[in-house]
């Protein structure tokens, strides 16, 4: 798994908002399930540099301070600053981040059903212009 940095092409264009299109989020009440799913997706084939661990502190640290950018000077018209919070909720509670390539619906699908194996709080996938619930 790769160490995850925010880059510029993970923020929305309008706002600055933590929007990874071409991604999908999964949040995890347990990091070591969050860990084991990421390790599963790279024996399934999946490439390393497209799966992402984040723990608490990196979604606090690296996602959360973009939805500050992203309501001034007014709110945000979409759903992206409303799904950061949501994280940042997660994340003050302890929940693990597995940020996923997912290129296409078949890539989602293949992902959900490893996620649905254990536990997990929040699924998004980024789409241009749309936020999916998986």
């Amino acid at each position: 798994m790769k160490h995850f940095t925010l880059e510029p092409g993970m923020r929305s264009s309008i706002g600055g908002a933590f929007y990874p299109t071409g991604y999908s989020m999964v949040m995890f009440p347990s990091a070591e399930d969050a860990d084991r799913i990421g390790h599963r997706l790279i024996e399934k084939g999946m490439s390393g540099d497209e799966v992402y661990l984040l723990p608490a502190e990196t979604v606090l640290a690296e996602i959360v301070p973009t939805v500050r950018s992203a309501d001034s000077p007014l709110p945000s018209a979409g759903t992206d600053a409303a799904t950061v919070r949501a994280y940042a909720k997660l994340a003050k509670e302890g929940h693990t981040g597995l940020l996923v390539r997912t290129k296409d619906g078949a890539a989602a699908e293949r992902l959900m059903e490893l996620v649905r194996t254990v536990p997990y709080s929040i699924a998004q996938r980024y789409r241009t212009l749309v936020i999916e619930d998986l």
